[in-house]
């Protein structure tokens, strides 16, 4: 039997703990460093990637196109090399600084062919730009033949109703209820409200929503942010953008 007088005892004002002791404390020390840090490494593992979403913040460059102010203000650029199977314009959703859209930056300019300025925000295959104040200048007052629409038809969708403006770049993440506020702001401010669907590979639809005669549709919207929604509906092309109308009264939130 050992003699209780071999046991270990530290008293912390000593200079130096026994052999054992101290042994014992370095290895748990160790150990409690390694779990922390595995701890670490798998909730950044864990964590959602950020989208490949873009805000060019800060880089200014020059457009050309024709303005199109309803149901929101878009800039159809023409695209070269199209085919039969693509459109000939790629539309660019407009918004202004901050969290405004671009209704007062482009009025009375349907149909005409202007050049401005502004920072691009991209993500999957849609484009915003965010108009540089007072860069919107008449290059053709001649209206310019408009893309003819195509009626789809009648749809039911299911998804979710995000601000354009963050989700395509300018947040992360731009969506669900941690970005709901910032989406009541900036939908209420003017920046066209989309209805995100995905398929069940998580490849992403946009559609703009709009009352069932092509109006509008902001401050009825906002109630039903971050939340899944299904709407029933009108489709419509015009080239590259579709477009979903529906009055939003009839606008259904799912559990």
């Amino acid at each position: 039997m050992a003699d209780p007088r071999d046991d270990e005892f530290y008293i912390g004002y000593l200079p130096q703990a026994p052999r054992g002791i101290a042994a014992r404390s370095r290895l748990g020390v160790v150990l409690i460093f390694a779990a922390v840090v595995t701890v670490g490494l798998l909730l950044v593992h864990a964590q959602s990637r950020f989208a490949p979403a873009v805000f060019e913040f800060g880089i200014v460059t020059e457009h050309v196109g024709v303005v199109r102010e309803r149901p929101y203000p878009v800039l159809d650029v023409s695209r070269p090399g199209h085919t039969e199977e693509t459109s000939p314009v790629s539309s660019y959703y407009l918004t202004a600084f901050g969290k405004q859209g671009a209704v007062e930056q482009v009025e009375g300019l349907d149909g005409k062919t202007v050049r401005l300025r502004g920072s691009l925000i991209y993500r999957d295959d849609k484009t915003m730009l965010e108009i540089q104040d007072g860069s919107v200048e008449i290059v053709d007052e001649a209206n310019a033949a408009r893309l003819p629409e195509t009626d789809l038809g009648g749809r039911t969708l299911v998804g979710e109703i995000v601000d354009s403006k963050c989700f395509l770049g300018v947040m992360k993440p731009g969506n669900l209820k941690p970005h709901r506020a910032c989406a009541a702001r900036c939908i209420s401010g003017g920046v066209p409200p989309v209805l995100l669907v995905r398929d069940p590979d998580g490849f992403a639809t946009y559609y703009l929503l709009a009352s069932a005669d092509g109006e509008p549709v902001n401050d009825q919207v906002l109630h039903l942010l971050a939340e899944p929604v299904e709407i029933t509906g009108r489709v419509s092309r015009r080239g590259d953008l579709l477009t979903l109308h529906a009055d939003p009264a009839s606008y259904r939130r799912l559990e």
